[in-house]
């Protein structure tokens, strides 16, 4: 289904992609980040924060450390300040990156159980599809910020993965 080379690649594009979103954010501030910009989750501060809250709640399944204490409906809310947004995303998009360059071909073989607190029941699914459900979270709403990003008047990045840097 995926690779071990999959995961790397995905969570450098990641950091690259979010790099590039972070330069964004910096540029409008935080009052034009929490207009309604009539998305998903509002605003491009509603939005970011719940990738950000996403990539922790699924890292930390993966990894075993620490994940978000809140659930969906206050994953908009993860960060109040700009900086500290900032920051916590460098970090988590670096613990992606150290969790991927440890995966072995055999750590995305078998069932992966886990509880969502949002369905609130026990799931059993293969290991490679929750995997991809991390990076497939991350590029779905990423679009959705780019799209909010280039309203604005910002120019994001190419998210173009062949282009992305080595």
């Amino acid at each position: 289904m995926i690779s071990a080379e999959y995961c790397r690649t995905m969570a450098r594009y990641n950091a690259w992609q979010n790099q590039s979103v972070m330069r964004c954010f910096k540029a409008l501030g935080l009052t034009e980040l929490q207009k309604d910009r009539k998305a998903f989750f509002s605003s491009l501060w509603g939005t970011g924060n719940h990738l950000l809250w996403g990539d922790q709640l699924w890292i930390s399944r993966f990894d075993g450390g620490t994940g978000p204490k809140t659930g969906i409906p206050d994953s908009t809310k993860l960060h109040g300040s700009l900086q500290s947004f900032l920051d916590d995303r460098l970090r988590t998009d670096q613990r992606i990156i150290r969790w991927a360059d440890k995966v072995q071909q055999i750590d995305l073989v078998g069932q992966f159980e886990w509880h969502s607190g949002a369905m609130n029941r026990d799931f059993s699914k293969p290991k490679a599809l929750c995997v991809m459900q991390l990076f497939n979270h991350q590029t779905h709403h990423r679009g959705q910020i780019h799209a909010m990003l280039t309203a604005a008047g910002q120019k994001p990045d190419d998210t173009d993965i062949p282009f992305m840097p080595e």
